[in-house]
């Protein structure tokens, strides 16, 4: 390369698109003639003119004038595209493309998406949580059951996975029942107990308060993962006061 195109690039500047947009303007309704256009008055507002010439775009964009002015006629149909006058230091007015809509439309439409995989998320550990209750109770679940457990997560705003706690501490005490897992998710509320990460390490202090064995009783028994076995549902008379 010489440096005369080098200095010509240069001189050119940027027009910087975000990626976002690149990637959903057609989610926007926005046609891809459309997309030009903008590209073509954002360069132009990027270098200082924010009112281009429709002539001259149409020139960059091997089309007419008509059909250049029936475009951005389109996009501001679609409220992607306005058209704001402002005045200068001199107290002149001046026309101005501004594209504030599309951004706050590509802004709504992400956050939409956002939505639908957080709520796509929850939908799928509600039924992942009814199926592993069902697995362990070796039965199908009643429509009360169903509501109780629909309740701790709508109304209780139980996490599912300290639900799956209560559920696994359920059956170590071999007590298959919804009243039980209740009684769980109650005493740990009253702990102020709320997340899974809270509850393993309460968990892991009791283990460590439980009294040894013995070295021989340890050896023995080194390769078997140690149960927490302490009864949630009863707490000692420590944990009451």
């Amino acid at each position: 390369m010489d440096d005369t195109f080098m200095q010509q690039f240069i001189n050119a500047g940027q027009t910087t698109v975000s990626s976002l947009l690149l990637a959903h303007f057609h989610e926007l309704g926005i046609t891809n003639d459309e997309f030009l256009v903008y590209l073509e008055l954002k360069s132009f507002y990027d270098a200082g003119n924010h009112f281009p010439d429709m002539a001259t775009i149409a020139q960059r964009l091997r089309l007419s004038s008509t059909q250049v002015y029936q475009i951005i006629h389109r996009m501001i149909q679609k409220k992607i595209l306005t058209i704001d006058t402002t005045q200068d230091k001199q107290g002149r007015s001046q026309d101005q493309y501004d594209f504030a809509l599309m951004y706050r439309k590509l802004a709504t439409y992400l956050s939409q998406q956002n939505r639908q995989v957080v709520e796509q998320k929850s939908s799928d550990q509600r039924q992942a949580l009814f199926e592993q209750i069902e697995t362990e109770f070796g039965r199908p679940l009643s429509p009360i059951e169903y509501e109780t457990i629909a309740a701790w997560l709508d109304q209780d705003h139980y996490q599912a996975d300290v639900i799956g706690l209560a559920l696994r501490e359920a059956v170590l005490n071999q007590a298959y029942s919804l009243k039980y897992m209740d009684r769980i998710l109650l005493s740990w509320e009253r702990k102020h107990l709320t997340t899974k990460q809270q509850i393993q390490r309460e968990q892991e202090k009791r283990q460590q308060r439980q009294p040894s064995s013995g070295a021989a009783a340890q050896s023995s028994t080194e390769d078997i993962p140690q149960i927490p076995m302490y009864n949630w549902a009863e707490p000692d008379d420590d944990d009451k006061q």
